[in-house]
């Protein structure tokens, strides 16, 4: 991406040497005969910092400076302050460690002489260590301090490109369209018409509220097995779907990423030491919080409970509403509900219906019913939605351990 360099003087006096040779009118009239490409071309040439000359002189300060206003200008880095990751106080202070930070990592990496090896010009220098070497920097430690978002952001990216139930609807598919990035491109249901309106983001908050957070799968994955998988691809694409048919509106990735998160139970861990070392006496000395409740906190605690078991008496009527109050279809439900989505050991589908006895069918029916009523409750916080299904899979575990001992089949 070219960036507005900072040395305009010399931008300037290149600009009026060409000026002085020819009359006016006929360098517009040269000018506008270029081809767009070139243009092109020569304006991110002339945007780009003088990289060549400051390697081929060793001028390490002109170096670090070039460095400093492509790390000022990155867009990604501007993105990692509110992802935590520069935490130093003030802008400068935080840009100044990241140039340090990078300036370190290519000279160790030996790409400085490889640049002048392989003869690459101004621009194709700047835009390989503002697209590709400052991007790994950022993107490596957002990795390591936010493994779960990350992965998750990924995931959710690949699904709404590669699937066919989302479209792109800020496209019309003529390929000379001017490129955007991904977080700003706007996505939506496929069966939807391309001029749908958008809604702002608060409208879109409140409608993703009625949507209920998602049991976190603890499946362990990875090649190291180290990883917690939270939900399966085929659960994440029905949540996109529900996110979307919700907000009833077309969203860019970057909102439909959040909006998609904050209905998952993700936990991003970054363990930072609070004192320093232990033989370091005159170092500052931290004394952890208590982490037990106050008893503002223990109040607060137990009403949020109770609101949750009310929501739990709520949701079983609702289930119980939808079989018509029939014995053997509700206690069944109650089976499916435990065994697909409360139940620790994941079961599958068909082994579901093994256990039960009823078929895969009506598994899937059975299931279709539980999530519209999931989709109607209505949460204020995370927390309440942490609490309700706490209560729930006591309560469930409870009715299906009572059937079991009575010999009623659940």
């Amino acid at each position: 991406m070219p960036i507005q360099t900072l040395h305009e003087c010399h931008n300037y006096n290149t600009v009026k040497s060409t000026s002085d040779n020819q009359p006016k009118g006929s360098t517009m009239s040269a000018i506008k005969e270029q081809p767009r490409s070139t243009r092109a071309g020569f304006e991110r040439q002339s945007r780009s910092g003088a990289w060549i000359e400051s390697l081929r002189c060793s001028d390490v300060s002109r170096l670090w400076a070039e460095l400093h206003r492509l790390v000022s200008h990155h867009p990604l880095v501007r993105a990692s302050r509110s992802a935590g990751l520069l935490i130093e106080e003030g802008t400068h202070n935080a840009y100044t460690d990241l140039t340090q930070e990078l300036f370190v990592q290519l000279l160790s990496k030996g790409r400085f002489q490889h640049y002048l090896d392989t003869e690459m010009t101004n621009a194709e220098i700047e835009c390989e260590v503002g697209q590709i070497e400052l991007t790994n920097l950022l993107t490596a430690e957002l990795r390591k301090r936010h493994p779960e978002s990350y992965r998750l952001a990924r995931r959710i990216s690949t699904l709404i490109q590669s699937s066919a139930n989302f479209c792109r609807f800020d496209t019309s598919g003529i390929d000379d369209e001017p490129h955007r990035r991904l977080a700003d491109r706007i996505y939506g249901l496929s069966e939807w018409p391309l001029n749908k309106p958008r809604r702002d983001s608060n409208d879109l908050e409140q409608r993703i509220k009625m949507i209920a957070v998602r049991q976190r799968d603890t499946r362990m994955v990875g090649c190291t097995g180290d990883s917690q998988i939270v939900i399966g691809n085929a659960d994440l694409e029905d949540l996109i779907i529900s996110v979307l048919e919700a907000a009833d509106a077309p969203v860019d990735v970057r909102a439909l990423r959040s909006l998609v998160m904050s209905r998952l139970p993700v936990m991003d861990i970054y363990l930072v030491p609070l004192g320093g070392d232990d033989a370091d006496d005159g170092g500052n000395q931290f004394e952890p919080v208590d982490g037990g409740d106050d008893p503002e906190q223990g109040l607060m605690r137990r009403e949020s409970e109770r609101e949750a078991a009310n929501f739990v008496d709520g949701f079983l009527k609702s289930l119980h509403e939808t079989v018509r109050g029939k014995v053997k279809q509700y206690n069944r439900m109650l089976g499916v509900l435990w065994h697909c989505y409360l139940s620790p050991d994941h079961a599958t589908q068909l082994e579901v219906a093994a256990t039960l006895g009823v078929s895969d069918s009506l598994v899937s029916d059975y299931r279709r019913r539980i999530e519209q009523e999931l989709r109607s409750l209505s949460f204020g916080e995370i927390e309440e939605a942490r609490q309700f299904e706490m209560a729930l899979r006591e309560r469930v575990r409870a009715l299906v351990l009572v059937g079991d001992e009575e010999g009623v089949p659940v």
